[in-house]
């Protein structure tokens, strides 16, 4: 009997923790632009015993996310993907950020939308960086980053780089897209008979995570952590039960939306009366 696929782009801790959550039983295809992270972590699950194969991917071209999606195909029915890739502020420049969270982010989508089978879900990994982005898009704006071609995306005056002063307002600008180019591909996969949804972690102890803390904004996000009803960083297992749940039949019903995940930091700073 064929292995139904899962994919994973993005083979970081949170990548890996999805990966061994949700892979077992199933043929694991890991994807990751950085061929030392993918070995490493391919082994890791390897040694598990879970079924992993490797693919570099660059998520900012057509190309090799094209490539991707059909070598998953040639693997067996792709029912499951989940895209945690992705740059934060302390990493890269505007101009990186907006390629790859943004870009990335809707070609994976629009890529693995003609592949998905029929009953198979996916799973975006945005931010609550994004439920802090001012909502001023007019509906034309909204609408263009909802079901615009993904191409063309980066030429849309409200994602030029001038718009940015820096790379956490830019972070922050495409993690909030991510949901609304979630929402403009629920129907296309559902015609597929499939789902997309996004989660939208909080502070969340990963490498990623802990450079966040460690940079210019540390100190506003550790008061967030502080102020929320957890009380605590989440964990990649957090995220993963998450996805696990969206993937899941018992998510049959839900396509098209967000699960924060966040520990209560945003109601919180909401709640507080911050401004976004």
């Amino acid at each position: 009997m064929e292995r139904e696929v899962l994919v994973v782009v993005g083979a970081g801790g949170m990548g890996q923790d999805v990966a061994q959550r949700i892979g077992s039983g199933l043929r694991v295809l890991l994807a990751d632009v950085d061929a030392s992270t993918l070995d490493a972590a391919a082994a890791r699950l390897g040694d598990a015993g879970y079924s992993v194969t490797t693919s570099i991917v660059d998520v900012t071209s057509r190309e090799s996310v094209s490539a991707l999606a059909r070598h998953a195909e040639s693997l067996g029915p792709v029912t499951r993907l989940v895209h945690t890739a992705g740059l934060s502020p302390v990493q890269a420049s505007v101009p990186a950020v907006l390629a790859v969270d943004l870009l990335g982010v809707a070609l994976v989508t629009d890529e693995f939308g003609s592949v998905i089978a029929s009953g198979g879900a996916g799973v975006i990994i945005a931010s609550m960086s994004g439920y802090f982005h001012p909502d001023v898009l007019t509906p034309a704006e909204a609408s263009a980053l909802r079901s615009m071609p993904a191409d063309d995306l980066l030429s849309l005056p409200v994602a030029a780089e001038a718009n940015f002063k820096d790379a956490g307002m830019a972070y922050s600008f495409a993690k909030f897209a991510n949901r609304l180019r979630v929402q403009g591909a629920s129907r296309s996969w559902g015609e597929r008979g499939a789902r997309i949804n996004s989660v939208s972690p909080g502070v969340i102890s990963t490498a990623m995570g802990r450079a966040e803390l460690d940079g210019p904004s540390g100190a506003r996000m550790r008061a967030m952590v502080d102020g929320s009803a957890a009380r605590s960083l989440g964990t990649p297992e957090d995220i993963a039960v998450a996805v696990d749940f969206l993937l899941s039949p018992a998510a049959r019903f839900i396509s098209g939306t967000d699960l924060l995940v966040d520990g209560g930091a945003v109601a919180a700073v909401l709640g507080a009366g911050f401004a976004r």
